[in-house]
């Protein structure tokens, strides 16, 4: 396969992403309202941890303490991260979940500069102004205030880019499958314990719809979304990798409209513009207006 054909194909492969993902933000909503939150987590984990570790088995053998240590500590932020962003989603719309959650690409480079003392530039301060300004229009009330479910979600943006720095602070040179493996069974660990402690759960939950979603979730949002983001971002410039997967929460949004029945107001679409047009900021520094290729601070 020639340069451009790859290339191509790569960026399919992260669209491709980027819709699965988004949808899977109307299917979690659809969810929590058959399982609790961490027994979705501890099923969806577990399958996405089964199903990649039998894809790759053969590169097990190369796990040692360091990969161990190294992807638990990354699996302990990926799974804070979605257990916070899942409590959200049930007081809050898929929409709004969806683009709240994307705040993380704004975030990284802030905490890139407590971590490695590195300032983030003119970009990444804009950035933060118009994304803030988004979050105004999307999650205040006429009495200033946030809705819990919004508040969540804007913390598990917050554990997402926490995961991210986590990644890149310890992920070296390590294999990104494996690392992901490790942080998955991580995840299905600890949503497990979480789940027996503090969750009642009973047979009957599993009724053929929540299956249908939480297989859908695992083989599809989990399993099948990670391998496409790691082959696209492997052959795709930084900067177009970053507008694709961006694409992320105005999928969401257009999933929660024509299935969940979300209604938007002139405000929220505005908020999401804004967010969006925040996270473009920030992740390709505009650089697709200059024809120059642009730093990814996101996933990968």
């Amino acid at each position: 396969m020639d340069n451009k054909k790859r290339s191509a194909a790569a960026k399919a492969a992260l669209l491709a992403a980027a819709i699965i993902w988004g949808s899977s933000f109307i299917v979690v909503k659809g969810t929590v309202d058959l399982l609790p939150p961490n027994m979705l987590l501890g099923v969806r984990f577990t399958i996405g941890f089964c199903v990649l570790a039998l894809i790759f088995r053969k590169r097990l053998k190369q796990i040692d303490k360091g990969y161990l240590l190294s992807g638990a500590l990354i699996g302990v932020f990926l799974f804070a991260a979605y257990c916070v962003q899942t409590y959200g989603i049930q007081t809050t719309t898929p929409g709004k979940n969806a683009f709240l959650t994307a705040i993380y690409c704004v975030i990284v480079p802030f905490l890139f500069w407590a971590v490695n003392k590195k300032r983030p530039d003119k970009y990444n301060f804009i950035a933060v102004f118009v994304c803030i300004t988004g979050i105004g229009l999307v999650s205040l009330t006429g009495s200033f205030s946030i809705e819990r479910g919004d508040a969540l979600t804007l913390a598990s943006g917050v554990m997402y880019a926490c995961h991210i720095v986590a990644i890149a602070k310890l992920s070296g040179s390590r294999d990104p499958i494996l690392l992901t493996i490790l942080q998955f069974g991580t995840a299905a660990i600890l949503a497990w314990i979480l789940s027996l402690a503090t969750e009642t759960v009973s047979p009957a939950m599993f009724t053929p719809d929540a299956i249908k979603a939480l297989l859908y979730l695992a083989l599809g949002g989990t399993s099948t979304a990670v391998l496409l983001q790691n082959i696209g971002q492997k052959y795709t410039d930084p900067s177009s990798a970053g507008i694709i997967m961006s694409l992320e929460s105005v999928f969401g949004v257009l999933f929660s409209v024509f299935f969940y029945g979300e209604q938007l107001t002139g405000r929220l679409v505005m908020g999401f513009v804004l967010i969006f047009l925040a996270v473009l900021i920030s992740e390709t520094k505009l650089s697709f207006l200059r024809g120059k290729p642009g730093a990814k601070t996101g996933n990968g």
